[in-house]
């Protein structure tokens, strides 16, 4: 498809040596961001705002951010902040390879609250006084960076640990306040379903992919679902294809054929019927009412 998001990747041979670790001033990633900026990243960001007032968005969620706010994204979503108004503040960039070598868990990052696929908020506002200690944390770890040595990484995995076990309670501690319960998810099925879906929800839109996947009946996975998210397996990969279509409506211009095409829709009426029928809309008025 024509006219794709802009995807960066991460630079890791910056400082000479391999190096799946970073921290960039908002004002130095500007410049990347001149033609447009929307765009999509393949790696982890954590983004603190230190000063300035604007709309910062991560796939279909949009923030106004402001100072002590951190926003929270994972590889492939899709981002867009207000380059003009959001004047400066870090961004703590890191590869999943980093720390996953590190711990027995090598889906470590994933399980972190803020990162989880069902995430309550890509947002987060610290106190001043953690957000003082994490940004003082932020710049041993630059100081950290600006000295490396080839393979000598221990202190640098030491100091984003602590940054992101610190965000993680914060996180935690906000996630229950609002919520008032935890929404980790503890069942294992229902943990490996919503990352298959993530990944092939695109192509796959059928119960039975997934339950053959995870070796289950559909029957099975549809309860597991159901009692974990008081809707059906069915239901939650419509609305993982629908987020997508909405993402592809508001940050391309592909046409609609186009779109009904990527996400594997038999015809471009069906695709447009679901489309209605899921947010009241047609993909058409939707793109119109809804594109930056």
């Amino acid at each position: 498809m024509k006219n794709s998001i802009p995807r960066y990747t991460f630079y890791k041979h910056k400082y000479g040596s391999e190096l799946l670790v970073d921290v960039v001033e908002l004002k130095y990633v500007k410049k990347f961001l001149a033609k447009s900026t929307v765009h999509t990243l393949n790696y982890y960001d954590i983004t603190f705002i230190t000063e300035g007032k604007g709309a910062f968005s991560v796939d279909n969620q949009t923030y106004e951010a402001i100072p002590c706010d951190v926003l929270f994204s994972k590889p492939g979503e899709i981002r867009n902040w207000d380059t003009h108004h959001i004047i400066n503040g870090y961004a703590l960039i890191f590869e999943e390879e980093f720390l996953s070598s590190l711990f027995k868990d090598s889906l470590f990052v994933r399980h972190l609250s803020f990162f989880q696929i069902e995430s309550f908020s890509s947002r987060l506002h610290l106190s001043d006084e953690l957000y003082t200690r994490i940004l003082e944390t932020l710049h041993d770890i630059k100081m950290e960076i600006d000295s490396y040595q080839q393979d000598d990484v221990h202190v640098l995995r030491a100091l984003l640990y602590e940054v992101l076990m610190l965000l993680d309670r914060a996180y935690l501690k906000k996630t229950s306040m609002e919520e008032g319960r935890n929404r980790e998810v503890s069942n294992n099925h229902v943990s490996k379903f919503m990352n298959l879906v993530a990944t092939h929800a695109k192509e796959q839109h059928s119960v039975q992919y997934y339950a053959d996947k995870l070796c289950i009946t559909p029957n099975y996975l549809n309860e597991m679902i159901t009692s974990t998210m008081g809707f059906s397996a069915k239901q939650y990969i419509r609305n993982k294809v629908m987020e997508e279509a909405k993402r592809l409506l508001v940050y391309t211009d592909f046409p609609i054929a186009d779109i009904a095409f990527e996400l594997c829709f038999s015809t471009v009426s069906y695709f447009i019927r679901s489309f209605r029928q899921h947010t009241g809309e047609t993909p058409l008025l939707y793109r119109k009412a809804h594109k930056p």
